[in-house]
This record gives structure tokens, sequence and C-alpha cells, in this order.
């Protein structure tokens, strides 16, 4: 076996071991208690995502969000029909995908915030479409416009960004201590500090 295959079969491994590691963080979800829509819950499923995405790229978080989808659907079945995994999954993606296409466009600090940012406002959006369009109508809750305002403006809007807000805070204190221990790379969270200190 060759330098590049062991490369990606490291990867590979390292993907799916987050992968499972999303899934444990699955079963430890609670709601936001100043929300009135009890099933709207918060896991941190998505922080193993992001870190792989800003590790081995955007598609890496997605193959991550698949994995832990597909593993709880075989471990715990789905008591949604199916809708509580695909919203999971879209809304995942949604923000880690964004958040690794900017910062591996150059890596450093500023660019992981402002992936993240760009994330947390692709959520708040596709969340939102995701919702209106497919799930609930998908799941049977056929909400009348007041109904459907309310859920979006005190329901969906404050859950996705407190999500997103906690996901992206741990990633980035996470990632920076482990990017060169366990995934090999540098997080270049540091290097306009580097470089200043080059320059002296």
């Amino acid at each position: 076996m060759n330098s590049q295959q062991n490369k990606n079969l490291n990867k590979f491994i390292k993907i799916s071991l987050l992968g499972a590691i999303a899934v444990v963080l699955m079963y430890f979800d609670f709601p936001i208690p100043f929300l009135p829509f009890p099933w709207l819950k918060i896991d941190l499923s998505d922080i193993p995502a992001l870190m792989g995405a800003f590790a081995f790229g955007p598609m890496a978080g997605i193959v991550v969000e698949l994995i832990k989808n597909l593993l709880i659907l075989i471990v715990k079945g789905t008591s949604t029909y199916f809708v509580g995994e695909l919203a999971n999954f879209i809304v995942g993606v949604s923000l880690v995908a964004p958040a690794a296409w900017v910062y591996h466009r150059n890596k450093s600090r500023k660019n992981a915030l402002l992936g993240m940012a760009l994330g947390t406002l692709s959520i708040e959006i596709i969340g939102i479409i995701a919702n209106v369009y497919l799930l609930l109508p998908a799941f049977g809750m056929n909400m009348v416009k007041d109904e459907l305002i309310q859920y979006v403006t005190i329901g969906l809007l404050p859950f996705n960004g407190i999500k997103s807000i906690l996901v992206c805070g741990i990633t980035y204190v996470l990632y920076k201590r482990v990017s060169l221990s366990i995934f090999k790379v540098d997080s270049n969270f540091d290097n306009s500090r580097k470089s200043k200190l080059n320059s002296i």
C-alpha cells in the first residue's frame, strides 16, 4: 500500500469515527426552556461534522452528516417517518458546508470565523425554507399562516441561531487544539500572530 493509499485510508477511518462520535452526541439532546415548541431539541452532533469539514474539506463534513443519520436510523430507528433525520441532515449540511468552504479558501482564524458566520446565516435561511416547504408538510403539520409565522419567528430562528453559536463556538475551541495532534493539519488560527512575530 503506497503513501497516498495510506493517507486516504487514514482519512476514511477518521471521517467514520467522527460519524460514530456524532451518533453518540445525538443521544444527549435538550430543549430550550423558553421556546414553546418542545420538539425543537438541540444536540451537538454537528461538532464532529464541522471539525471533519475543517480538517478535510466540505465533502468530508457532508459525509459525516450522512454517516451520522444513517447510523442513528440503524441503531435507534425513526419515530418521525424519516422526517427528523432528513431535517437533521439538511440543517447540518447547511451549517457545515458553507463554513468549511470559506475556511478552505485560505485557512486562517479570520476565514474560520467568517465561514461559521456564513454557516449560521445559511442554517437560518435553509432551515426556514426546508421546514416550510418540505419538512412540515412531510410530517403532516399543516399550519395556517399565523401559526407558521409564529413558528418561524419564535421557534426556528432562535433555535437554529442558538444551535449554530454553540456548535461553532465549541468547534472553534476544540479544533484549534486537536487539528495537529488528531487530524495532522494546521488550523492556521494563529497565523496572523505568527506573521507579526516573524516580522519583528
